[in-house]
């Protein structure tokens, strides 16, 4: 369960579990059905289970007994549950602070003294990063800056899969076919394709591709330059792409970074009796599995599994962390089933800690996109198309920017809408390809998002001041008074709790969704405005029109925060 950081949410968990000696961790917030019944509704059952008394009876007696503080103005009984109303001077203060002054709308010290490993995006050497690759690029980036932003040490991994048998037909296929013209990932990923489709007609070519990886890993001179080659070309191709996406790692280290830890996993599991022979190759039987984990076959090449163990006690030894995270394709369920139950049968109590954060498949067509299946669009064709588009609308609206300020603003809508597009839905759905969709400027989207924020920014310029924390921006506050106000501030002060259940659940897409709830929230006031002159930010009075600007920066703030924990741009123009 998220830590409850929204301190009106955190006082109303703490007024109820006070009057009934239950403890803070029992109780939950959330939003009340109606705005009128108040602003924050917390359950009694745990207290009405601890006491054996009817939960509205408990309730009841919270309400009744409470008493109005700094943050809280009062508290009624609804059934089951006691609905809070914040002190709305307080709370509309307290925003001001944490997006003008020096506070924060998602504290640090929620995961102040903890580490989390992520491994995303690791994508196999020698293939095309394709489009396929974004989910786990984009939602592995979104988790470290999630818990970035509440203070924990994000140690982010990119695992290269730069090791196995398909690198021993890579090196084969070099050697029979050459390439024509440049060597890059384009070629090598023909030569994998032309060597799969060979072996269908040439079964020995398996054992071929077999005899080249055995070789690679007993340190053959030529096998190991080649696959060196190899390596650095793909590694050029995809850092152009994350380059594009603003993704950046804490540790690239391949699957090959772990050839010498192999034998000691295993020395480690025999020594344990873990292991036993299957068929010629070496394996660990699993209790309540019908197929075993496979650590090295009878020709006495590895497995991914065995570099899987091996990677993870490393990370375990160098970082110490209080959750490693694979953030892989739920494809891949099995594998870190009985990953974690073989480090939890060798003894390791931290195995726990370790969690498989699986998504949803990208199709195209109805079918799932791969380079086996030879449907690949690639990553770097998408972000360019989206680009595109997003520069037709920027010249379009904008058309006396400057050319690098149209290049800039167009890169941050083009690639701010792939990667909204592929955090909004719920992370385990499936994601159909569609190129349009991807690219959409309208609806629920990011440009959209991004275009709320630039609305912000205008705002802002168009009041010809600078907001900030002042005594007359504290004067102006309350000011703020309608309920149109009240439902946006409402909306700021869930930022940090949204922020903490996203981290703990390893769903961006709640913060996603929230930024678009707050966009609306934030359009309707505005829009408001436009049909009752009473609401209009750029309003005459100036003490008013003071304190709508520091509630509109506040909004701009929390945008550009949260945009960014996505991974995506905040561009003042669009």
């Amino acid at each position: 369960m998220a830590e409850v950081v929204n301190p009106f949410a955190r006082a109303a968990v703490e007024a109820v579990a006070a009057a009934t000696g239950c403890p803070v961790a029992d109780f939950t917030v959330t939003a009340p059905p109606r705005p009128e019944l108040g602003d924050f509704a917390v359950a009694c059952f745990p207290a009405a289970r601890a006491t054996k008394q009817p939960p509205p009876a408990v309730a009841a007696r919270v309400a009744a007994e409470f008493t109005p503080g700094p943050l809280l103005a009062g508290a009624t009984a609804t059934g089951p549950f006691v609905n809070f109303r914040a002190d709305r001077a307080a709370a509309f203060a307290w925003l001001c602070e944490a997006t003008l002054g020096d506070g924060d709308l998602a504290p640090a010290s929620v995961g102040a003294g903890k580490t989390v490993c992520i491994d995303y995006s690791s994508p196999n050497i020698s293939k095309h990063l394709a489009y396929h690759h974004i989910r786990s690029t984009v939602i592995g980036h979104a988790l470290a800056e999630l818990h970035r932003a509440l203070g924990w040490r994000v140690v982010g991994i990119n695992h290269l899969g730069d090791w196995g048998t398909t690198h021993g037909m890579l090196i084969a296929a070099y050697l029979k076919w050459g390439v024509t013209g440049p060597l890059d990932v384009a070629a090598l990923n023909g030569l994998y394709l032309r060597f799969r489709e060979a072996m269908k007609t040439q079964p020995e070519l398996n054992d071929e591709a077999r005899g080249w990886f055995k070789k690679l890993e007993d340190g053959d001179p030529e096998a190991r330059a080649l696959w060196q080659q190899f390596r650095d070309v793909s590694w050029a191709e995809f850092q152009a792409a994350y380059d594009q996406l603003g993704v950046q790692f804490d540790e690239v280290r391949g699957e090959s970074a772990y050839e010498a830890d192999m034998p000691k996993v295993i020395e480690l599991l025999e020594a344990k009796g873990l292991t036993s022979i299957s068929e010629g190759a070496l394996v660990v039987e699993i209790p309540g599995e019908k197929t075993p984990l496979l650590l090295r076959t009878g020709d006495g090449t590895t497995l991914y599994a065995t570099r899987d163990l091996a990677s993870a006690i490393y990370r375990w030894e160098t970082y110490g962390f209080d959750r490693s995270l694979y953030v892989v394709d739920r494809g891949q369920g099995l594998h870190f089933k009985h990953l974690f139950a073989v480090l939890a049968m060798a003894g390791f109590a931290w195995a726990s800690r370790c969690e498989h954060i699986p998504f949803g498949l990208v199709r195209s067509g109805g079918k799932k996109t791969g380079t086996r299946a030879g449907n690949v669009v690639l990553l770097k064709e998408v972000l360019a198309e989206a680009t595109r588009l997003a520069r037709d609308l920027v010249v379009a609206n904008n058309p006396n920017l400057a050319d690098a300020e149209i290049d800039a603003i167009a890169t941050q809508v083009g690639v701010g809408a792939v990667v909204f597009a592929n955090l909004a839905p719920q992370r385990d759905r499936d994601v159909d390809f569609d190129l349009e969709k991807v690219v959409s400027l309208e609806g629920d989207s990011g440009p959209y998002l991004q275009y709320s924020h630039a609305r912000c920014a205008s705002i802002l310029r168009k009041g010809e001041q600078t907001v900030a924390l002042d005594d007359a921006t504290r004067a102006a506050l309350p000011r703020l008074g309608h309920d149109a106000e009240w439902a946006v501030a409402k909306r700021l002060l869930d930022f940090g709790d949204v922020v903490a259940r996203a981290a703990a659940t390893c769903e961006p897409h709640i913060l996603a969704h929230y930024l678009l709830d707050l966009a609306g929230d934030f359009s309707r006031w505005y829009t408001a405005g436009n049909g009752d002159a009473t609401l209009r930010v750029l309003c005459d009075d100036a003490d008013t029109r003071r304190a709508r600007l520091a509630l509109t920066a506040a909004v701009r703030t929390a945008l550009a925060r949260g945009l960014g924990l996505l991974g995506m741009g905040a561009p003042d123009v669009m």
